[in-house]
């Protein structure tokens, strides 16, 4: 492929149109099917036209959305989505929403207004002093939260989480929580779970929730894909209780299905937000009713709510509920088909998007996994949970048919069968 696209930098210029077809002419071969509606291999969505063609208007008109005096039209647009979401969500009202890259960057944004926040209330001023000769801030997660949440307190400074004990769904103990919260005093973050990668489980917030605020802790969710669950009816009761949280991630660029670079951070203290991630420059063109930027790392940005607006315009509310409901329902059904499978164990309560199943030995499980991509009818990834290998099937993309699932299934069966 890199031979394909070229050796040593051209002295001279070459055509637009040629480079364009010499770009496709090269990587087609090693493209993967991601926007397909039979890949189930990591929890990422496809691209709803109305956001496809949106992110092409977003890249044509190349805005920098970072100041909103220079660009008016993003700002109105990215305050109307974030109200949308909010109510969607089932969100505080007043919190802010910052547009990210995605979740990594939601966590990141998020932990940092909840360090500088704790860090505050404990009288230790971050933006002045930094965090040496600060009182540590305790970080306390579960022990199946995602590697992101880890890596977003390395980027902070606070180093590695103390892990409290999970179920066999992967939800956090509540009364291991409470234990490590009773543990000691000082600056506290809780960070929660809305959707386990490999059971789709959701954290018990109401009474953890409770717990932390009772020790003074701030309370961050990781709802990656999850947290769209407040938007159907039907399986809102998934997130009792998760609006008395302080902070929330999750990605657009998941279950909604808008393209990449197109994660929400959520923050109930709007001022708590704009303290960690605010800043001024003499050059800037500051307004008084505040910065776009103010809510996010970056000063420049491109205008990631165009195409979330455009989705949830698109959609209205009661098709954001029948999506996530479609996707709830093809899990089910995968589930369903496995469970009449020889020697296929369905691991996880398939409460929301994800299934995890065994074949038996790790060894057969990972036979399966890769007779499956090797057969090419469908993408299931395997990985490995509680300690042992699974095929994982994450049921993401909003043009996944009833047929698509029946098809995935169909090749699973061969693959079992000619083991």
């Amino acid at each position: 492929m890199t031979r394909d696209l070229g050796g040593d930098l051209p002295a001279g210029p070459t055509d637009a149109a040629t480079v364009v077809d010499l770009l496709v002419a090269a990587c087609e071969p090693g493209l993967t099917a991601m926007p397909s509606g039979r890949f189930f291999g990591m929890v990422i969505g496809g691209t709803h036209p109305a956001a496809l063609a949106t992110d092409w208007l977003t890249s044509a008109w190349d805005q920098n959305c970072g100041l909103r005096r220079l660009t008016p039209a993003h700002t109105a647009v990215e305050e109307l989505a974030s109200t949308w979401l909010l109510d969607l969500l089932c969100l505080p009202s007043e919190s802010a929403v910052g547009f990210v890259t995605g979740a990594t960057m939601s966590n990141f944004t998020g932990l940092a207004a909840a360090r500088d926040a704790v860090l505050r209330g404990a009288g230790w001023d971050v933006a002045e002093h930094g965090l040496n000769g600060g009182p540590p801030v305790r970080v306390l997660v579960g022990a199946e939260r995602h590697d992101t949440v880890d890596l977003a307190l390395r980027y902070l400074g606070l180093g590695a989480p103390e892990v409290v004990p999970v179920d066999g769904q992967g939800r956090v103990r509540t009364e291991a929580m409470r234990t490590a919260l009773a543990g000691e005093d000082g600056p506290c973050i809780v960070v929660l779970q809305a959707g386990n990668v490999h059971s789709g489980a959701y954290d018990a917030f109401p009474e953890v929730i409770a717990d932390a605020h009772r020790h003074g802790a701030w309370v961050h969710v990781d709802g990656a894909f999850g947290l769209w669950a407040a938007a159907s009816p039907a399986h809102r009761d998934l997130l009792a209780g998760v609006s008395d949280a302080d902070s929330w991630t999750t990605d657009a660029h998941k279950t909604l299905n808008v393209p990449y670079d197109s994660g929400l951070v959520i923050v109930r203290d709007r001022a708590a937000l704009k303290a960690a991630m605010g800043m001024h420059g003499a050059y800037l063109i500051h307004d008084e009713q505040g910065e776009p930027f103010d809510k996010v790392p970056e000063i420049s940005r491109r205008g990631r709510a165009f195409p979330v607006w455009a989705v949830l315009r698109s959609l209205g509310r009661d098709g954001v509920a029948e999506l996530v409901d479609r996707l709830c329902r093809h899990a089910s059904a995968f589930a369903e088909g496995l469970a009449a499978m020889p020697e296929a164990t369905v691991l996880n309560d398939v409460v929301f998007t994800q299934v995890c199943v065994s074949f038996g030995s790790d060894e057969r499980t990972e036979k399966v996994v890769q007779k499956l991509l090797e057969d090419g009818s469908a993408w299931m990834s395997g990985s490995t949970w509680r300690g042992q290998s699974v095929l994982r099937i994450s049921v993401s993309n909003w043009s996944t048919t009833d047929d698509d699932v029946r098809r995935s299934l169909a090749a699973l069966r061969r693959v079992v069968e000619g083991l």
